[in-house]
């Protein structure tokens, strides 16, 4: 997960097609970069033996689930805009909603090694080449950016470049490339804090044993607006070299249903669903000043 600037790729390969006309009837694996899995053909069906209960769709996230990505910490009300693209790759593959099931994955277990209890995981988790080794990507759904959020009173409020915060104390979540992001990008003189969930961040921010959150633009924006009465959003953030964040579904190493989800996934890019579903749920998180360094 990382948690970047609005920019969902709402392009897809010209190959991609309407699954429902198809039946997901068995098709190759996908080579979708992010994409891995078997090379053999994909039985797509609702009651593929490749699924972790064949009649049934099992997606994990984590909890607390966290506002724009889920609503209400209830990821089957089918808001937010990460409970809205699970529901509508289901829907491509066939599942009703009262076949999808929802469980709790915590976001650092999710891409570890081994057996999974899931059929894909959507819980802003970046595509990372070490992390590919032992679990499948689907391609991406969202593009990301890093944002930096402090409290209006901080001397870093009006910071106006990345270079302003070497000398403050930056807090950022376990297991996330915000880590990586700060160090590159921030190189803060003092390593970052590292928090086991956002409301511990938010505590240490309040608190002052830190002087500013990174995570991605988008949880930015529900910290300041639900979780801080002070809080101000001072700039979002890319990569070196303007390498792009990406988010995909996570799915067992080698699972034979990564070209089924991934498929599904391509055919809501292509026909503007994915677009739609940003602009609904993440609109608010487009103006927001670059920082550079």
């Amino acid at each position: 997960m990382s948690r970047t600037r609005i920019a969902v790729a709402a392009s897809a390969a010209a190959t991609a097609v309407v699954l429902a006309a198809a039946g997901c009837a068995p098709q190759p694996q996908s080579t979708t970069p992010g994409a891995a899995g078997s090379a053999k053909a994909a039985d797509c069906t609702t009651g593929s033996p490749s699924l972790h209960k064949p009649g049934q769709l099992t997606v994990a996230t984590d909890s607390p689930a966290y506002e724009p990505w889920f609503d209400s910490n209830t990821p089957s009300n089918g808001k937010g805009f990460e409970s809205a693209v699970a529901y509508a790759v289901a829907g491509k593959l066939g599942f009703a909603k009262d076949q999808v099931k929802w469980v709790v994955e915590p976001f650092a277990h999710s891409y570890a090694p081994g057996a999974k209890s899931y059929d894909f995981d959507i819980n802003q988790i970046s595509i990372t080449p070490q992390r590919a080794k032992a679990v499948d990507f689907s391609g991406s759904y969202y593009t990301a950016s890093q944002a930096v959020l402090t409290l209006k009173d901080s001397k870093f409020a009006d910071a106006t470049s990345l270079s302003a915060f070497k000398d403050a104390k930056i807090g950022v979540q376990v297991a996330t490339t915000s880590y990586q992001a700060v160090l590159d990008q921030l190189k803060p003189s003092q390593k970052p804090s590292v928090f086991n969930t956002t409301k511990d961040e938010v505590t240490a921010l309040t608190n002052g044993q830190i002087d500013a959150i990174v995570t991605d633009l988008p949880t930015v924006f529900y910290l300041a607006g639900a979780e801080l009465d002070n809080g101000k959003i001072v700039g979002q953030f890319g990569y070196a070299g303007g390498t792009p964040e990406e988010f995909g579904l996570l799915l067992p190493k080698n699972s034979g249903y990564t070209s089924c989800v991934d498929k599904a996934l391509s055919a809501l890019k292509a026909d503007g669903t994915i677009a739609g579903l940003t602009k609904q749920w993440l609109s608010a998180s487009a103006n927001v000043p670059e920082l550079k360094q």
